[in-house]
């Protein structure tokens, strides 16, 4: 194999994990190791009407083309910059009748990409498409089935005057979306939208503790001149100092799992054995399982019947959020927190999941000094477990503080903050929306601080008429998705 290289990685070939993506000169925490465009990427199809089909960001008002009266683009200069991959689609589409689901969708972006340019080695990129792992001869029965309803649909849409494809190879192509579809979110980071490949990135192997983290970044389009616009690419980003030679790695699932549970749900979802050192030595799972310590300190046996009862809490609650029933989850988190209190330790997974849904749900609610309390457990509880440089703990970091804000606890509520704004400076960036708009929110905390500090009752009369003009918006409506994974596994 030919080993591809940019000026900062170098694809190696690791022990017993295949091929790696190795640092070629050292970086510090925040560093961009590389941004990279996606190759083909595609809207989720419960969302096509209100996200961007070029830079996946979420409008109010968006621009349908004209032609295939699918796709819809912020304005003129993403419709521009979609038509080279969007050209053949939209004709298929018209001929077709209707538009096919996002998977076949993604591999028929990829495949008009190879009509075009061949499947050699694109520029930019470590690897070329062939070269991508499928995993086709380890698909479950189940997932073989789907993999040949994926083929026909794509058959059917697949227009006879294109490049016509081997079974073989089409197989392929949909082994590589099926493993290393790389999930899109929108501009806000709080929503997985869409999905793409982004060859290198696929490069980077799994480490339950990783040294690197990847963010979505949706680009700016909004710049006068086109010369000063952004594409819409991946930052790979180091979490932590990173020596000249080391293994570039990055996190495929939610640290907040015990070992057993990560290492189930990689192999089930990406085919290999998770052999990091969290996994092998079970770092962090006591933490995770802890029961309350202490003169009253509770038999297994009722440490277990109350994670059960978190579980099937968790289940009953996730059917009242479907439904809407925002009341009834407060309710049930309510009642699994008198239950757990007395028995789960301050760190433990099931308590903090049930903290995370009370403190979103009453925030949505504007119950807000309830959710606050709950809040700051919470984060507590997340300090000693993930990573201090974890994009998920920024952010949780971050709606707890705007949830303190919103409780008028503003002392607090900045010291979050400023928290939250150390962390996602790493993860995110200082040009990512997010990282802007928890700027705004850390500039205008800090001067009600001082404004607290210097006379109360002035405070409050201000902060009255500010809550009037909503300067920090209301919080978002509860979503159903737990944090998006870093792949894209269809469903």
């Amino acid at each position: 194999m030919t080993k591809g290289r940019m000026e900062s990685v170098e694809v190696f070939t690791s022990e017993g994990k295949g091929r790696g993506l190795k640092a070629q000169k050292e970086f510090l925490p925040g560093d961009v190791i590389f941004a990279e465009p996606a190759y083909a990427a595609v809207v989720f199809d419960s969302l096509t009407h209100v996200i961007c089909h070029t830079c996946f960001k979420r409008q109010e008002r968006l621009h349908r083309c004209g032609q295939c009266k699918f796709a819809y683009y912020c304005d003129r200069t993403c419709q521009r910059a979609a038509w080279l991959n969007h050209k053949n689609e939209c004709s298929a589409i018209k001929k077709h009748g209707k538009a096919p689901t996002e998977n076949i969708r993604l591999a028929a972006r990829i495949m008009w990409k190879i009509e075009r340019e061949g499947s050699g080695l694109s520029e930019g990129c470590l690897v070329s498409i062939d070269d991508l792992q499928n995993h086709v001869d380890s698909f479950s029965e189940e997932e073989k089935k789907e993999l040949r309803a994926d083929i026909e649909s794509f058959l059917e849409f697949w227009p006879p005057q294109s490049q016509q494809f081997g079974m073989q190879y089409i197989s392929h192509i949909f082994g590589v979306i099926n493993c290393n579809g790389f999930t899109l979110s929108d501009q806000r980071g709080l929503q997985a939208v869409g999905v793409g490949i982004f060859p290198n990135l696929c490069q980077a192997n799994h480490d339950c503790w990783p040294n690197c983290t990847v963010i979505f970044n949706n680009g700016n389009h909004e710049a006068v001149r086109s010369m000063f616009h952004t594409q819409m690419r991946i930052e790979l980003r180091a979490l932590s100092k990173i020596s000249l030679g080391d293994e570039l790695t990055v996190s495929y699932v939610d640290f907040l799992n015990v070992s057993e549970e990560r290492r189930k749900q990689l192999k089930k979802q990406y085919y290999f054995d998770c052999t990091c050192e969290h996994c092998k030595k079970q770092i962090k799972d006591d933490l995770m399982l802890a029961a309350k310590a202490g003169e009253s300190k509770p038999s297994a046996e009722t440490v277990k019947e109350v994670i059960q009862f978190s579980k099937d809490t968790l289940e009953k609650i996730n059917k009242a959020r479907m439904e809407g029933l925002y009341h009834e989850v407060v309710k049930l988190c309510r009642e699994c927190l008198k239950k757990q209190e007395p028995v789960l330790g301050d760190t433990n997974i099931y308590l903090l999941r049930i903290l995370s849904i009370a403190s979103e749900v009453l925030s949505y609610l504007q119950m807000f000094e309830e959710a606050a309390d709950y809040a700051k457990r919470m984060v507590d509880g997340y300090l000693k477990i993930y990573h201090p440089n974890n994009a998920q703990l920024g952010m949780a970091v971050m709606r707890a503080g705007v949830t303190h804000w919103h409780a008028g606890l503003i002392e607090a509520g900045h010291g979050l903050i400023c928290k939250a704004y150390a962390i996602l400076l790493i993860t995110h960036g200082p040009s990512h929306p997010i990282t802007k708009d928890l700027e705004v929110m850390r500039v205008q905390t800090e001067m009600e601080l001082r404004m607290f500090q210097q006379n109360e009752f002035m405070y409050y009369k201000m902060r009255e008429a500010a809550l009037k003009n909503q300067k920090i918006q209301v919080m978002p409506e509860p979503s159903n998705d737990t944090s998006p994974s870093l792949f894209h596994k269809k469903e």
